[in-house]
């Protein structure tokens, strides 16, 4: 078994939060993505923070086109790994 990650980077908290509940709805997930604060070099603001989806993905049954399109829903993107 493999250990495949995806990272789905969000501009905010509330986007993090609406993509990590509609993906198990869209991708028929196992176990809900971990919800990861990242806040950017310097800033302890929560307002200069990126938010990170960080699904396990063991079977590699995930598309990387289709993640990708889906946090572009959240003005988002998936990390290349």
């Amino acid at each position: 078994m493999s250990d495949v990650r995806h990272v789905l980077v969000l501009p905010d908290r509330d986007a993090a939060e609406e993509a990590a509940e509609a993906l198990g709805a869209r991708f028929g997930l196992d176990e809900e993505p971990r919800l990861v604060r990242d806040a950017l070099a310097g800033e302890d603001d929560a307002e200069d923070a990126q938010w990170l989806l960080v699904l396990r993905d063991e079977a590699a049954r995930l598309d990387p086109a289709e993640l990708d399109a889906f946090a572009a829903e959240w003005e988002g993107w998936r990390e290349e790994p």
